[in-house]
């Protein structure tokens, strides 16, 4: 993508949506809206809608409000702020100064955080007000988002999942309560739920963004990204994220892309649903009548999924240990989860070289391809309540049956999105499709994914909120 090419108008705006945070941001910094109006307008959408939802673990009225007021200061001072005044959440798995980090763990310290973590203080410095933290399920490893703190409900319907583990975050977004929110991605948990809650979300590719989660960012599978209800508001979340403000300014590719559709199932414990299959195959034939080449391909997925699987419950024991937390202090579907991953690294289950193996696999598999689209799920994510009461083996049934896409390209590093798709007259939740990117020079795989899914959101724009939580 050139520096000269057109930009990417942005879809017309939903009439009766919340405000985008790019549009928030140009009226704060126009003086036509104020940073502290913006906040008690989130405040007062929060205190109205959330507790239906549950996307909240604590909500920052006060201390938001005087953040809003600094915001306002600094633009009366002349600084051009990329998110200028817009209410911001923040996922409860990294720090946030003055505010506990409880990570969905009642077993966790609930004194307050010393220090933002470096992607929070990005995000302040950009201007934008923390008006809370949102709920993860326990050490944010399953992808429901229920604890011992309570349950977050997906808004199109509440009976489902919001997913996980950023869904609160999704769920806040998808209501319209924030315009953009934090989230962080380990095994999907920036995908799954953006694909139930029907927004926008980006798991960066390896080193991009400053991860620092818990133990070791779960062997360096874990990163931080945005969500958000448009394409423009990710592109400038990541951006802020990133510190790398180019990635916020959208352009079409310059060339015919080589678009690789994949719709088949990772894993013979998933069934693929016919609507998340027509998500990717509609996806696919928007950028092919947008003049992209779009070909079929099959993914060598593992056969063994123990390379991935090992750092996932192995993460889960070295972050309890790293929050001094006991295994027997842990959700029982939690505990069982590490205690496997105490048991595969003595056998040395978490080695490289099965993983170096995959990657040259899918390298030669998706040689001279662009952009890879498979459907975000397999399956509607399943009921929103009572998971952390249940066994561990009935959680993992029903998170890789559900969502089986999403982990591969954490254990490789490689960028991906999910975006909004069509949703079938009489469905009840959204459907959604993965975008991936090859690996390529540290921003441009995101660069290359912003781009695709704005000319998408272009062709084939969406419902930016769900409908039930509009004003009336």
């Amino acid at each position: 993508m050139g520096n000269d090419a057109p930009s990417i108008p942005s879809p017309p705006r939903d009439a009766g949506r919340p405000a985008t945070a790019t549009e928030i941001a140009a009226a704060v910094r126009a003086g036509r809206s104020s940073a502290v109006e913006q906040t008690r307008a989130a405040l007062a959408r929060i205190d109205a809608a959330d507790g239906a939802i549950g996307a909240f673990q604590l909500v920052r009225a006060e201390k938001a409000l005087a953040e809003a007021a600094g915001v306002d200061a600094r633009i009366a001072a002349g600084e051009q702020l990329p998110l200028a005044g817009v209410p911001l959440a923040i996922k409860d798995n990294i720090p946030v100064a003055g505010e506990p980090m409880r990570v969905g763990s009642q077993a966790t310290d609930a004194a307050p955080q010393p220090h933002d973590h470096p992607v929070v203080a990005r995000l302040r410095a950009a201007g934008a007000v923390v008006v809370g933290l949102t709920r993860v399920p326990e050490l944010c490893v399953f992808g429901t988002t229920d604890s011992r703190f309570g349950t977050t409900r997906n808004p199109w319907n509440p009976e489902r999942t919001a997913g996980g583990s950023s869904g609160g975050s999704a769920a806040a977004v998808a209501a319209g309560l924030v315009p953009i929110a934090h989230a962080a991605d380990g095994m999907g948990s920036i995908r799954i739920p953006a694909a139930n809650c029907g927004v926008v979300g980006l798991k960066p590719g390896a080193g991009l963004v400053p991860a620092e989660m818990g133990a070791h960012s779960w062997f360096g599978m874990s990163e931080n990204g945005p969500l958000a209800t448009t394409v423009a508001d990710a592109a400038v979340m990541l951006s802020v994220m990133a510190d790398r403000p180019a990635l916020a300014e959208l352009a079409p590719p310059t060339r015919r892309l080589r678009i690789a559709l994949a719709p088949a199932v990772p894993t013979p414990l998933a069934h693929l649903d016919d609507g998340w299959r027509e998500a990717a195959t509609r996806t696919a034939a928007v950028l092919a009548a947008a003049g992209h080449e779009v070909v079929e391909v099959r993914l060598p997925y593992p056969a063994n999924p123990l390379p991935v699987l090992a750092r996932w419950f192995a993460g889960t024991a070295d972050d309890a240990r790293a929050a001094g937390i006991p295994l027997r202090a842990l959700e029982r579907r939690v505990r069982a989860h590490a205690r496997a991953g105490l048991v595969l690294r003595r056998f040395g289950m978490l080695g490289e070289r099965p993983v170096d193996r995959l990657r040259s696999r899918i390298l030669r598999a998706t040689d001279g391809v662009d952009v890879i689209i498979t459907p975000a799920l397999a399956q509607p994510g399943p009921i929103a309540e009572g998971w952390h009461r249940r066994g561990w083996i009935a959680n993992l049934r029903a998170n890789i049956g559900y969502a089986p896409y999403a982990a591969l390209w954490n254990l490789l590093g490689w960028p991906a999105a999910v975006i909004p798709a069509h949703r079938p007259e009489g469905a009840s939740v959204p459907y959604a499709a993965q975008l991936i990117a090859r690996p390529a020079e540290r921003g441009a795989g995101e660069a290359l994914l912003l781009s695709v899914a704005a000319l998408i959101e272009r062709d084939a724009p969406w419902v930016r909120v769900a409908p039930e939580n509009l004003p009336e």
